[in-house]
């Protein structure tokens, strides 16, 4: 009797339920319907154009016409009916363009375990160990990171290392001008013991073994090439020192790596107090704003190799700068672009960015030197994204001045203000949009877009007979997995400083508890691997090896995918209602 009350009732409930249903999606529909009537109807030109139109510069203005796209200003509407129908595939736009979707169940976790002894008891009195990093700021970062680690290993004392003051950049600065030194020493006194510098042997200055070591050596290499010179010399300096320690080591040095990096390397007091101020100044124009690492500057498309159309005057004028790097093989200027190794055009960017939901009125902070083309090169993202700041436009000369004529100080204020942006774009796999990358993983997941190269250079070659929306669509498929989610990279693949994973552990307790709670009507609370981006194939793993970056001074037409061929066939009203035309 009572089983069958229950589902009398479950009936009575089910019955109210429906009509309530039908009533609030019926207004929505009326919504959307009166909208589609006050929109102009999409004209003929939807299409793309078959050119790629450049700007054109009459007397200082700049006139652009974006690859001949009609990119619609507002797509979110799009996203709100397809959120509530529950239509959830990777080519929908059915997520917070602002946030990670699972990152609440991530946290970094770096703290040694109890068998990981203090340095107090470890370290011998008669071994010292100099680094000198090489590169720019980033590239001097991996480096510092590593030689705390392997200080550890070869149980010394480390020197504060050196920073490359001779490289390209010129860079005069000391480790305690870009750093907080006292700040380093002190937060890792019970892991490393470190001085500031060698001591003197019998009232003279010591001189140090000087040695280079293969880069990625494991903590055996070091223990066979190292410490045999270390016990006779008793201190040692390594040279040209940047990625010198493998990606696989025991976890307690991994989590060693994690600390030196996430919280012992603290920028100075100026360079923090000056980024605050560009963060500030961004937040008061927008509550979000994008931080995209452009990297189209004339040396990097010359170390790339690559080739972007511009005929026999891009081919002398970045083959010329080319000549710099004495150990650079020639290569085939289209095979980079192919394979995914270079970096997307600005405008490139700019509709990628659109056409993952970020509108017209988005901010962004562009960093970035000099673009190779300046602004011509510029005006297509301009044009898409109006709102477009740098460091220099935020701040006046004065304020910059003790920081622009050292390029390490002034890359460190863009490292701030991209880290604190709500969402990161990495236009190449360098050396600082790994770290970034990495850090924001080790920090709550901030999104961190990674343009799917490889994908979407043969898509942009396939735009020109394509509607916005098939475009769109099809970009949004080709970034799945590549937006930031926790576990779209595999433990160990991968640059570890660009995917800590032993430094991120998971709240199961926390993610059980919503797999299993109730499931609210047109919402998945319970996760997916596609929900968190996980790689559930191999389809990442050409984009993991490491890419050219000019810091390192020794160093077709495609198908559209399934998802978006089946665009189509969705219930038909929703192609009616959601035809947004352009408004730019």
């Amino acid at each position: 009797m009572g089983a069958a009350a229950f589902h009398r009732r479950r009936h009575r409930d089910h019955g109210r339920l429906i009509p309530a249903i039908s009533a609030v999606f019926g207004a929505l529909l009326l919504v959307f319907v009166l909208f589609s009537f006050l929109t102009p109807s999409p004209t003929d030109d939807e299409h793309l154009l078959h050119d790629l139109r450049r700007p054109v510069v009459n007397d200082g203005v700049v006139n652009v016409e974006v690859s001949g796209f009609r990119v619609p200003v507002r797509v979110l509407t799009f996203a709100i009916l397809l959120a509530f129908i529950g239509f959830t595939s990777g080519g929908r736009l059915d997520r917070d363009i602002w946030k990670s979707r699972m990152s609440k169940f991530y946290y970094g976790c770096s703290n040694a375990s109890k068998k990981f002894q203090e340095a107090e008891g470890i370290t011998h009195w008669n071994r010292y160990l100099l680094i000198a990093t090489s590169g720019g700021l980033n590239q001097q970062r991996t480096g510092i990171t590593d030689a705390v680690v392997v200080a550890r290993i070869l149980n010394a004392t480390l020197v504060v290392p050196k920073l490359d003051q001779k490289s390209f950049w010129k860079d005069a600065s000391n480790f305690s001008e870009i750093f907080d030194v006292d700040w380093f020493i002190s937060h890792l006194s019970k892991d490393v013991k470190i001085i500031k510098e060698l001591p003197t042997r019998a009232g003279k200055i010591w001189t140090p073994y000087t040695m280079r070591v293969p880069r990625k050596c494991s903590a055996r290499c070091y223990q066979s090439r190292v410490l045999p010179n270390l016990l006779k010399k008793h201190a040692v300096q390594l040279t040209k020192f940047d990625y010198g320690l493998s990606n696989k080591l025991d976890t307690d040095l991994q989590k060693l790596r994690c600390r030196v990096n996430y919280h012992a390397l603290k920028f100075t007091d100026p360079i923090i107090q000056m980024a605050e101020k560009l963060v500030h100044r961004m937040r008061k124009r927008s509550k979000h704003y994008i931080a995209l690492h452009l990297r189209f500057e004339p040396d990097m498309l010359a170390f790339s190799g690559c080739y972007y159309g511009g005929g026999d005057k891009e081919r002398k004028e970045l083959g010329g700068i080319r000549k710099r790097w004495k150990t650079l093989h020639n290569i085939n200027p289209d095979k980079g672009r192919r394979q995914g190794k270079c970096p997307l055009t600005p405008e490139e960017v700019g509709l990628m960015l659109r056409a993952l939901g970020y509108g017209k009125d988005v901010h962004i902070y562009v960093a970035s030197g000099d673009v190779y083309g300046g602004e011509e090169t510029l005006a297509p993202l301009k044009s898409l994204f109006p709102n477009f700041y740098s460091k220099d436009t935020l701040a006046s000369k004065e304020e910059l001045e003790p920081f622009s004529t050292f390029s390490s100080r002034m890359a460190a204020l863009d490292f701030i203000v991209c880290d604190e942006s709500d969402v990161f774009v990495t236009n190449n796999n360098g050396n600082m949009a790994r770290i970034l990358a990495g850090r924001r993983r080790y920090y709550v997941h901030k999104p961190t877009i990674r343009p799917n190269a490889k994908k979407l250079y043969r898509f942009f070659l396939n735009r020109a007979n394509m509607t916005w929306k098939a475009f769109a669509s099809s970009i949004r498929t080709y970034q799945r997995g590549f937006m930031g989610e926790p576990k779209e990279m595999r433990p160990g693949r991968g640059e570890f400083h660009e995917n800590p994973a032993s430094c991120i552990c998971e709240d199961t307790e926390a993610k059980e508890k919503t797999d299993s709670g109730p499931r609210k009507l047109g919402k998945e609370t319970g996760a997916t691997r596609k929900d968190v981006g996980e790689v559930v194939d191999d389809e990442n793993d050409d984009d993991e090896s490491e890419w050219s970056d000019p810091d390192d001074e020794e160093d077709q037409n495609a198908p559209l995918d399934e998802d978006v061929k089946a665009d189509t066939d969705h219930t038909s009203f929703i192609a009616g209602i959601l035809s947004l035309k352009e408004e730019n």
